[in-house]
């Protein structure tokens, strides 16, 4: 079972409209993975890494780096297993 510290970072994580928005982006990339220059977020490029590293910190997104590129990744089938049905409630 699933601590109530992570869901409240969860919940939190993806409370923020923007970060809601970051996570639907995720979610509709047919790739799974979108570049950190490709989510279209209404926020200057600062204010939107703080919200990638609230996502990542809570564990509802995944970074990696490729040479000078970030890219980001939905943790959906890590937070399926922890959460199940949070996701699929939240991106209706």
């Amino acid at each position: 079972m699933a601590h109530a510290e992570d869901l409240v970072a969860v919940l939190h994580a993806i409370g923020d409209p923007v970060r809601l928005g970051i996570v639907r982006q995720l979610a509709d990339s047919a790739t799974g993975e979108v570049s950190c220059g490709q989510v279209d977020v209404p926020v200057a490029k600062s204010t939107a890494s703080y919200h990638f590293r609230v996502l990542v910190s809570a564990g509802v997104m995944a970074e990696r780096e490729e040479g000078r590129r970030k890219y980001l990744r939905l943790r959906r089938s890590e937070l399926d297993a922890q959460f199940p049905g949070l996701l699929e409630a939240v991106l209706r």
